[in-house]
């Protein structure tokens, strides 16, 4: 499997978001299946696995980290604090995004505890707290860093000014944002700037949220515990409109001789060496899929088509709600629904 470069670390260039083991998605799978996912990410030579403190609100470190520890030699291991479940006077616990010095260096020792490790590789700021300097923050994810809590520093989902004032605090590993054929928000600063300042960009959602892997033919049937149920591009209008994006793509994917899924892997891949993809799934079969998106090569043509065809004008809707976009740093394109 190909690799890539993170800062010190060298891991292969798809990599697996745990989160979808835990929540977002409707019903989580068991833990058991859980771990049987991740056994299989290891047994295909998956060396880059990524969690958070917001993930089922602890549960998911508590899950990947037993199942990791014997190979945490050969994988690298992250995680991201800053958002994290709170619980309110009614005890229910809520996400909150807390930027603090304080509150970064709880949830990272916090993270620590629940990993069963006693260093993080790569520590991200899961969403830049708005009321707190995003030098305060980095600042005190610097202090863990000389403390050897953790090995290199993220960000995820801030614009390519926040990251070049984070960088000036502190060099930062990597950002972490979405980034996919219809998630091009990217490509309006921050991959250029990552590129420019040697940070790795790694792509979450790169199959859209599952919409370009072709698996969602209807988005009503989504469950209203799901992630996706709000978001305007999941709406029937929007989403109906998005779907007739998917035929001529399958005509690109058929003539490169791979799926869907691997399709959007390798388009994401192709958009600068120091781009990392990080699907999630919770599917055995799935993750072959993506992870043979690694190995696909695209010609200038295919690219040229998959650009035009996925050109932000085309895709209806916005990525995130109204409450989504306040919690995101990143440059948006101007859309109407």
């Amino acid at each position: 499997m190909q690799t890539r470069k993170i800062g010190p670390f060298d891991v292969t260039s798809v990599g697996l978001g745990c989160m979808n083991l835990s929540h977002a998605y409707g019903t989580p799978p068991s833990p058991e299946q859980g771990r049987e996912l991740l056994a299989h990410a290891l047994d295909q030579g998956v060396t880059l696995f990524d969690t958070a403190a917001l993930y089922g609100f602890g549960a998911n470190e508590t899950l990947v980290g037993p199942v990791l520890a014997p190979h945490r030699d050969r994988i690298t291991l992250c995680s991201k604090g800053g958002m994290a479940g709170v619980a309110g006077e009614d005890g229910v616990l809520r996400r909150v995004i807390d930027g603090r010095p304080a509150t970064i260096r709880r949830n990272c020792e916090d993270s620590l505890r629940r990993l069963g490790t006693e260093v993080i590789d790569l520590y991200y700021l899961h969403r830049w707290d708005k009321s707190v300097p995003i030098e305060e923050s980095v600042g005190e994810m610097g202090r863990l860093l000389q403390e050897g809590k953790v090995r290199a520093l993220g960000l995820s989902e801030v614009s390519a000014e926040t990251l070049t004032r984070a960088h000036r605090e502190h060099p930062v590993t990597a950002l972490q944002s979405e980034y996919s054929l219809w998630s091009r928000n990217a490509e309006l600063g921050t991959l250029q700037r990552c590129a420019e300042l040697g940070v790795a960009y790694v792509a979450f959602s790169p199959l859209g949220r599952g919409f370009l892997a072709g698996g969602l033919p209807d988005a009503s049937t989504l469950g209203e515990k799901d992630v996706r149920k709000p978001m305007p591009r999941f709406s029937p209008e929007n989403y109906a409109r998005n779907l007739r994006l998917l035929a001529p793509m399958r005509e690109i994917a058929e003539e490169a001789g791979c799926s869907l899924a691997a399709l959007a892997i390798a388009w994401v891949l192709h958009q600068g060496s120091h781009v990392i993809a990080l699907p999630g799934t919770t599917q055995r079969a799935h993750l072959d899929e993506d992870l043979h998106g690694g190995e696909v090569r695209l010609t200038t043509e295919q690219l040229e088509q998959l650009n035009e065809l996925f050109r932000p004008s085309a895709i209806a809707g916005s990525r995130y709600a109204a409450q989504g976009h306040r919690e995101v740093d990143t440059e948006e394109f101007e859309r109407i629904g």
